[in-house]
């Protein structure tokens, strides 16, 4: 077991409220219970003395390692190839009743050999409260119950894997030979609750078929048939993974902590749900065929305006917990040496508090997707919505801290008034298209004062380009959106002049660099990598702009830095390793939006080729 795998080595794995990262070696290193945004149980990710882990690996010198997904499924396969055999070890969460809230989560990890024989070895050591927490162990040789103050642990064998204790943990080996099985299987529950029933063999079985019938039900819902169905599924099936089912919102990634670069500070707790990336998910999952997850996060975010519940007293904030609930206080763990020395390993998130704009323009976004707002929650939530916009005619022109949420202090951000502009427009067009009462000649006015204001203000002549910020020459690649959203033409002048200045600063080699923080500091030392989630919002304005061969060349690149079962983190760094958390959302919604965009001007470029299930509507 390696001290610290890279963050790329991982496959996912999860039920709809919480998820685990399994490395290449079979290492289950992260697992927080009972909801993604809990204390961790295993977090070797982050501390590999103090973490915690849950291993099985192939107990054999010179083995090679190969890990894959059961297609179109959530079940990762991870095959050791040892000299005297070829073992495998399947892992998997069942998703039981995934519109309910539950405290009991189960990791069911399945071996078998399938030539030869192979030696497995097991070892698991939970480590709770991000091992702040001791435990109670009692164990006997097929069970081991880690009892924490309000989580429990109850590990359970199957097959000829006698578990020994061994300090706080324990170990086992188990030998098996061609066409045998062994498993054990994990359950997270509340401390109070009765131990799981004992396991067998039927019953993993059914599990098992269970699991892939649900993961082949839910995908087969797609209705993208494009050029890169096996990566858009992959993408899809981890924006379900990252969403918590009970409420609909998903989470930015799984992970807290993982570095933007190696032994820095930029260490985020991404395991929240944002207002901006869940609702430019909404489009996307709606043209892919799954209407229900879309509506689902509409009726969360409809919520969180109805409760108006946030610490800085705004109508909504930058991002939220699962439940919806708006505190999220940062704290530094500062027993935790971070991945690979990179500390501070950071829980909470300070940047709930930030003002920042363009979050209602997302919203909006989302809102105004789909049925009439007044279907759905009645003529209230069309009272609500109609109260937002005319809170905004007041409060768009406001600096505040962007996007990216920098901590060098509040500017006016172009993308911010941007997205301001977006919210005036999809609120205009929704009350029309559904005769809604509304202040229509206000919000018009709004609309346009934005509008004038970004093309005089946020347009500089000297560079003939958008600039990150009015008065600065700063470029930034946030404003790839523009011509998603609608707000100028993908073939605008000013636009092609700005994906001009833009390929000459932010990009190498297709792949696109936020901002430059040494022309705009963020208040944060050290630099970073390349922005996945850009990379490919570049690849979309690129082909809305007819720059096709262009598109598809830096699509094709950037899927080669996907890791091994598909999946991406949310930097790439200087030599192509991946970084920052993992795997995170917002990058695979872009990718999903990338390939329906180029697939739809691909269509259109020879209609004789053509999929017919491209999407690139504003």
């Amino acid at each position: 077991m390696r001290r610290y795998p890279p963050i790329a080595e991982h496959g996912l794995i999860g039920d709809l409220q919480t998820c685990a990262l399994v490395s290449s070696e079979g290492v289950l290193n992260w697992l927080c219970s009972p909801r993604f945004d809990s204390p961790s149980v295993f977090a070797a990710l982050l501390d590999h003395d103090r973490g915690g882990h849950f291993t099985i690996t192939a107990d054999a010198p010179g083995v090679t390692v190969r890990q894959l997904y059961l297609a179109d499924t959530a079940v990762l396969i991870t095959r050791f190839l040892t000299p005297d055999g070829v073992g495998e070890l399947a892992d998997f969460m069942p998703v039981d009743r995934p519109e309910e809230a539950s405290r009991r989560h189960r990791v069911i990890r399945v071996m078998r050999v399938v030539r030869g024989t192979v030696r497995f070895a097991l070892e698991c050591r939970p480590r709770f409260d991000y091992g702040r927490e001791r435990h109670e162990l009692e164990t006997d040789t097929a069970e081991a119950r880690f009892r924490g103050r309000s989580v429990t642990a109850y590990l359970q064998t199957l097959g000829p894997v006698p578990l020994l204790r061994d300090g706080d943990g324990v170990r086992a080996t188990a030998t098996l030979s061609a066409g045998q099985l062994a498993a054990a299987v994990l359950t997270l529950d509340d401390s109070r609750s009765p131990a799981p029933e004992r396991v067998t063999g039927d019953g993993l079985r059914a599990e098992f078929a269970a699991v892939r019938e649900f993961w082949h039900g839910w995908i087969g819902r797609s209705r993208y048939r494009g050029r890169w169905q096996q990566q858009v599924n992959r993408s899809a099936i981890t924006l379900k993974l990252l969403t918590y089912a009970p409420t609909g919102a998903p989470v930015a990634a799984a992970t807290t902590g993982l570095p933007e670069q190696v032994g820095g500070e930029r260490n985020w707790d991404y395991r929240h749900t944002w207002v901006r990336d869940a609702s430019l998910s909404v489009r996307a999952l709606l043209d892919l065929g799954f209407g229900d997850e879309a509506h689902a996060f509409r009726r969360w975010l409809g919520d969180r305006l109805r409760l108006g519940e946030t610490v800085s007293g705004e109508p909504l904030q930058t991002m939220y917990r699962v439940d919806g609930d708006p505190r999220l206080p940062e704290q530094r763990l500062d027993h935790f040496e971070g991945w690979r020395g990179s500390a501070p390993v950071r829980i909470g998130n300070a940047a709930a508090g930030q003002l920042q704009m363009d979050i209602y323009g997302e919203a909006v976004f989302a809102l105004s997707q789909g049925p009439d707002l007044g279907s759905a929650g009645g003529y209230e939530a069309w009272q609500r919505f109609a109260a937002l916009i005319d809170w905004l005619c007041d409060h768009w022109d406001r600096p505040d801290e962007g996007i990216w949420e920098t901590r060098g202090g509040q500017r006016d951000f172009t993308y911010s008034r941007v997205m301001c502009w977006v919210a005036f427009d999809r609120a205009i067009r929704h009350a029309t298209a559904f005769a809604r009462p509304a202040d229509l000649p206000r919000w018009t006015a709004a609309r346009d004062a934005v509008f004038r204001q970004v093309m005089e203000r946020g347009w500089s002549p000297e560079r003939q380009a958008f600039v990150q910020h009015y008065g600065s020459q700063v470029l930034d690649a946030s404003l790839l959106l523009m011509p998603l959203v609608g707000f100028v033409a993908p073939k605008d002048p000013r636009w092609l002049s700005t994906l001009d200045a833009m390929d000459a600063e932010l990009v190498a080699d297709s792949l696109v660099h936020r901002y430059d923080p040494e022309a705009s500091p963020d208040g944060l030392r050290g630099a970073e990598g390349t922005f996945s989630l850009c990379s490919f919002l570049y690849v979309d304005a690129l082909a809305r702009a007819g720059r096709l061969e262009q598109a598809r060349y830096a699509f094709d690149k950037m899927l080669t830095y996907a890791n091994h079962v598909g999946l991406f983190a949310e930097e790439i760094g200087p030599t192509g390793e991946q970084l920052g958390n993992f795997p995170q959302a917002f990058t695979h919604l872009a990718l999903i939006i990338a390939a329906m965009a180029l697939d739809a001007e691909l269509d259109a470029a020879d209609p004789a080729a053509g999929t017919g299930f491209g999407h690139a509507r504003p």
